[in-house]
This record gives structure tokens, sequence and C-alpha cells, in this order.
């Protein structure tokens, strides 16, 4: 399962990169560039050799195609199947974590987190009994890359409900903490102790 989760994460990167190719050009000609938002810019180094001779766009319009081109993948709903029945808090975060990857593929990495991260957004996120989203409160901010805060909250929206959580104790609330690399994408903090 792991090969295959690798697999849809190459694949949703190629789409992106040719996506940002043709963006790309049609920012250069016909538009000027947008601004960088809450998308992530993928680096110079990531593009292939033959994209990057073929159009060699400046710097400030390769980081507005790029950010273009992630923006409409993240568009793309992912189906995720109905949550399973959980028997206790961890067992749930453990499954709310799963879904989030699930339902971010171009926003997620696999494998270890590295020794430097980008940004360390922590979120707490209320749920009602039936798992659906009742809050999202930002427990810490990063210092650099603010943008990803809300990468981190849109994620969690896209991965609800979580499942039912009527009869758990209350609060029904889980913490999670986001661990984002240079790309901006991220891992949540329990599939890295896994």
């Amino acid at each position: 399962m792991h090969c295959i989760e690798r697999g849809r994460l190459r694949t949703s990167r190629v789409a992106c990169l040719g996506v940002a190719l043709l963006v790309g050009c049609a920012a250069e000609t016909v538009r000027p560039p947008a601004p960088v938002t809450a998308a992530r810019a993928v680096p110079a180094s990531t593009a292939a050799p033959a994209v990057a001779s073929a159009v060699a766009p400046k710097p400030v319009e390769a980081r507005a195609a790029a950010t273009q081109a992630i923006a409409a993948a993240a568009t793309g709903a992912v189906r995720l199947a109905a949550p399973g029945p959980v028997r206790n808090w961890d067992e749930l975060r453990l499954q709310a974590a799963r879904r989030i990857v699930a339902a971010n593929p171009h926003l997620t990495y696999a494998g270890r987190a590295p020794n430097v991260l980008l940004a360390i957004p922590v979120l707490s996120v209320d749920l009602n009994g039936d798992g659906s989203i009742r809050r999202i409160e930002v427990l810490r901010y990063p210092r650099q890359a603010k943008d990803t805060t809300q990468l981190a909250i849109d994620a969690v929206k896209r991965a609800a409900p979580f499942g039912d959580v009527s009869r758990l104790s209350r609060p029904w609330r889980f913490t999670e903490t986001f661990l984002f690399n240079d790309a901006r994408q991220f891992k949540p903090r329990i599939l890295d102790e896994q």
C-alpha cells in the first residue's frame, strides 16, 4: 500500500508540473503574474531539465504559475470512504490524520519529516457528535510561512467528517500538529510518530 500512495503522489506532482508549464506560458504572454498566496510554490530544482530549458520564465512568473497550478489541483475533490468506527480518542486521531492525508495527496509527503521544518502550525478541532467540524482553533501560529496555517485548516476541512464521536468522552476535540517541509507539503505529526 505504501508503494501505491507514492505512485499517486508522483502522478499528482507530474500533473502539477504539466499544469504549471501550461499556466506559466499563458501567464507570460497574456496576463501579469498573480501573487503567491496560500498554495505552495514548487522549487525550481524539482522541475524536469527538459521543462526548464524549454520555457525559462522569470522567477516571479514561475512561482505564480506554480501557485496557480497547485491551487487548481487543490480544487479537485478526492472522494473518501466513510470513516470507520472508533473506540477511543487515540484511534480517532489516527483515523483523522489518515483521512487528512488521503483528502490532500497534493499537499502531503511520505517518509520521515526533515530535521529542519519550514513551519509547524498546531490546530485544535472541535467536532459535533456525528464527526463533522464545529470549530477549528489555531493553537500555534508559525513565525515564518504563515500561509501554512490556512493550508492546514483547509486540509482538515477537506477530510471531514471524522466519524461518530457521540460515544466518546467530551469534549469532542482533537489536536493535530502539521509538519511542513520547504515545499509547503505537510505530514500530521501523529503519522510521523508511527
